[in-house]
């Protein structure tokens, strides 16, 4: 209980101080932290002001420790927030308050001199590899899940929130996040599901590994190795002194979680978007046939041929062709989805 009101009290005194003063970012988003005793949870609105009750959209970014803003060190800072920057974002803010969560133990804005070529946050830019030990033990699923159930309660009690819908979506990672969001929690009222593996995470690699051997990229004998190793990789991250002294086999553990038992509880609407040229999502493909089994009718789903993981046309070399985006059209069709 002492805990329980500790919390309380920290999300009341969070609540009135920005009740006046917004903390706003490159006049592009407002900044929002929740501090708790071992964690700040950072989140944006984006939004410059907050004088219409709409009700909320959290987008859940995928993975990697990537900072909501970067700041370049001769050029103007600019806004990734998650991935969406990718979006129609006024179309998005005609009905609804986007909100995105920083990464956990990621600064909300990161110089681009700590960061790496895939715009991952590094403490030390001499390692680009290296990502912070904090991150790497705060970075599982269940954690996710918390902090994201934290925001969306202070939202709740902010008067410029309508809490008579609330929209949850995520892509890759942030399919899995958005999932246990909202089998969690009870007022999560539709669910998006972006470029999602119904299966979890590890098994992509091992059917990786079975087409580079079907397509002779590598040999049957390559293949049965790599996937040996595969396996006691998930064996270790099962091992509470190996995870001890190797914390990144936690993220391959929590988000391994096979994610159609979740999908199949859930009772809400549910959609499922993916590119046919999408490895991580090749099983989606099966996805109908579990509600069909289960007698569910709360899916839809749409898959986008020819579109890869980030919903890029795909040239006849299998590599994605980065002029042809269709994330705007892929995320418009979601919202026209839960206006109806």
């Amino acid at each position: 209980m002492k805990k329980l009101r500790r919390t309380l009290i920290l999300l009341i005194l969070t609540q009135f101080s920005f009740g006046q003063n917004f903390n706003i970012i490159n006049n592009e988003a407002i900044l929002f932290s929740l501090k708790e005793k071992k964690d700040t949870i950072n989140f944006i609105v984006i939004d410059t002001k907050l004088d219409e009750k709409k009700p909320i959209f959290l987008f859940c970014q995928g993975s990697l420790p990537m900072p909501l803003f970067i700041k370049p060190e001769k050029e103007q800072m600019w806004m990734f927030g998650g991935g969406i920057t990718n979006f129609d974002i006024n179309e998005i803010r005609r009905n609804y308050h986007l909100i995105v969560i920083s990464m956990p133990k990621t600064p909300v804005i990161v110089d681009e001199k700590n960061l790496n070529k895939s715009y991952c946050f590094i403490p030390n830019s001499n390692e680009t590899n290296e990502f912070s030990k904090e991150y790497v033990k705060a970075d599982y699923l269940e954690n996710y899940k918390d902090r994201a159930n934290k925001v969306l309660s202070f939202l709740r009690n902010q008067k410029w929130v309508d809490n008579s819908k609330l929209i949850v979506a995520g892509h890759s990672q942030g399919s899995k996040v958005a999932t246990l969001i909202s089998l969690k929690n009870k007022n999560v009222t539709h669910l998006g599901l972006f470029g999602s593996n119904p299966f979890g995470r590890i098994d992509q690699l091992i059917r990786e590994d079975r087409k580079s051997a079907e397509n002779k990229k590598i040999t049957w004998i390559e293949a049965d190795k790599s996937m040996e190793d595969t396996y006691q990789m998930y064996r270790d991250s099962y091992n509470e002194d190996t995870l001890k002294k190797n914390p990144n086999l936690l993220a391959w553990k929590s988000f391994s979680r096979p994610l159609i038992n979740d999908w199949l509880k859930i009772k809400i609407p549910t959609y499922l978007a993916y590119g046919t040229n999408d490895i991580a999502s090749d099983l989606c493909d099966l996805v109908p046939l579990f509600y069909i089994q289960n007698a569910k009718n709360n899916l839809t789903y749409k898959r986008y041929l020819n579109l890869e993981h980030n919903f890029y046309e795909v040239n006849d070399d299998g590599k994605a062709d980065y002029e042809k985006d269709h994330w705007t059209e892929v995320m418009n069709e979601f919202i026209k989805w839960t206006l109806k």
